[in-house]
């Protein structure tokens, strides 16, 4: 169960966070294992005050066209899936939204699986 909460500068444009989302599932599903009805996402837009990023840190050239992504989900992928999940999004973001590749930024954070709750206070994970 990732939740995933992406943070993009203010856009003009009403559906684009939306459509952003929809590539970032479909890329869980397809690289991840992530299953359907399994999307729980947070997008949120910023004005310039809020949004703050290094334009050049580790050399990529970084623009207002940023895009952070950060996937909370339960541990155990691989590195090779993570690292296809990067690249699905990033590949993704870029077809369908127009996001320059540099301007994809992922985090993983993995919990363990007693760590939710879905609701009614219960830990639904756990056995």
């Amino acid at each position: 169960m990732p939740l995933v909460r992406i943070d993009i500068k203010r856009n003009p444009d009403a559906s684009y966070a939306k459509r952003l989302g929809k590539v970032v599932y479909d890329s869980m599903r397809s690289t991840i294992n992530v299953p359907d009805h399994d999307n729980f996402q947070v997008l949120t837009e910023h004005d310039d005050t809020h949004f703050v990023y290094d334009r050049e840190y580790l050399g990529i050239e970084r623009t207002d066209g940023l895009v952070f992504i950060q996937i909370t989900l339960n541990e155990g992928r691989t590195t090779d899936q993570k690292k296809l999940l990067y690249k699905t999004i990033a590949d993704g973001l870029n077809k369908e939204a127009g996001v320059r590749l540099e301007d994809v930024f992922v985090s993983l954070v993995e919990v363990k699986k007693e760590n939710w709750s879905f609701g009614n206070g219960l830990a639904q994970y756990v056995t």
